[in-house]
């Protein structure tokens, strides 16, 4: 490590004594906790926005990486890039840069390490689920793993939810809500082959084995083929549908309001559904002329 004192000049003017390092990433973390304290030092008497405020800052990120890579190193497991991870820690470096006050008389790497856990935690939490929930459900979950883990190991077996509720602190209601919000976690695919194993369901998928046909989906298209139907009925016939079948009159209810006999409202409805049923039957209804 080649480490001296330097004079140097900037736009911003001229400033004194700052240690010029070559490689600060490559410092081993015992030089640069010592290196540290003398950086922080600086950057406590030097003014924010100038050009030697900056390159102290940026010399006391570059040197603390390996604090960075090293409590990142607790989520190797999770599987995502080690340098997304690493990326996204040094920011919480960043901020414990930021808000370091030399007079706590603490070592600077116990102060930032929780930063930069923190950080890494949040980006997990708001990046990785596959299917948003709201913060205090996502943090329940962890609570839930790990309250689910003692109980088991305590008892011998997998707890109840009443005594997982006793042990977070919380009701009933709410371990089963933050149960069914940690299905959110993780999703599969509907693509997703499930075959059993025999030559029928070699290329079978999640979806084959999941949903219904919903009827309702049927009788949206018959509504959208009978509309411009009925739009072809005269105003009297649409009037005996709209109480018949809308308002739910019976047909000497409907009689007694139009004035007619309830037979004559069978004819007219008997004529007028004939007429819709064959327009719906047919390859394409026929266009008003």
């Amino acid at each position: 490590m080649r480490t001296e004192r330097v004079k140097a000049t900037t736009t911003a003017g001229t400033y004194e004594d700052l240690p010029l390092l070559e490689a600060p990433r490559e410092i081993a973390p015992q030089d640069a906790r010592a290196l540290t304290k003398v950086f922080l030092r600086e950057l406590a008497v030097r003014e924010e926005g100038t050009e030697e405020h900056q390159y102290v800052r940026n010399t006391l990120i570059e040197m603390n990486t390996s604090l960075v890579r090293y409590a990142a190193q607790r989520f190797r497991a999770r599987g995502d890039e080690m340098e997304d991870i690493v990326q996204v820690g040094v920011i919480g470096l960043i901020k414990a840069i930021d808000r370091f006050d030399l007079a706590r008389e603490v070592e600077f790497a116990t102060f930032a390490v929780p930063y930069i856990v923190g950080e890494i935690k949040r980006f997990f939490r708001d990046t990785t689920w596959a299917v948003h929930v709201p913060r205090r459900l996502q943090e329940a979950r962890v609570e839930l793993a790990r309250a689910h883990d003692e109980l088991s190991s305590r008892l011998g077996r997998a707890p109840r939810v009443a005594e997982l509720a006793e042990r977070m602190e919380l009701s009933e209601d709410e371990v089963v809500e933050a149960q069914i919000a940690s299905n959110g976690y993780h999703t599969a695919s509907l693509d997703a082959a499930c075959g059993g194993g025999d030559e029928d369901d070699a290329d079978a998928s999640l979806a084959d084995f999941i949903g219904e046909e919903d009827p309702a989906l049927a009788l949206f298209e018959n509504f959208h083929t009978l509309a411009p139907l009925v739009g072809l009925l005269d105003e009297r016939d649409r009037l005996l549908l709209h109480l018949r079948f809308v308002e739910e009159l019976t047909q000497s209810e409907i009689g007694e309001r139009l004035g007619v006999s309830q037979m004559h409202v069978s004819r007219l409805l008997a004529r007028s559904l004939a007429r819709l049923r064959e327009g719906l039957l047919a390859e394409a209804p026929a266009e008003h002329t």
